[in-house]
């Protein structure tokens, strides 16, 4: 997996590109980010598959927050970001969700 952040010029918003590499991807026929930006809604932002089989979704979110987050690999496979800032503790699922620092 694979975290970019770029920060806009006034610092207040940062584009975030997550993505999921080709040897997971190519396991899946859908994935999506889940987390606390979008309400944990595993519909609302689906990613976009690219041709060599990974998984890539880019979208700016506000800076000066830590969200928490996972991947959702065809509604059923939950997987944590590798290059996350950090992961937090998930009683739901007994499990860590990926931080996201901004």
């Amino acid at each position: 997996m694979a975290l970019k952040k770029t920060y806009l010029k006034n610092g207040s918003q940062c584009k975030v590109t997550f993505r999921i590499p080709s040897e997971l991807g190519k396991k899946a026929s859908q994935a999506a980010v889940v987390g606390e930006f979008n309400g944990w809604d595993s519909t609302a932002w689906p990613m976009k598959r690219l041709k060599n089989g990974s998984f890539s979704l880019s979208m700016s979110l506000p800076a000066g927050r830590t969200y928490q987050f996972r991947y959702l690999m065809d509604d059923n496979t939950w997987i944590s970001e590798m290059q996350a800032d950090g992961y937090a503790y998930c009683s739901f699922g007994d499990c860590e969700n990926s931080l996201l620092t901004l």
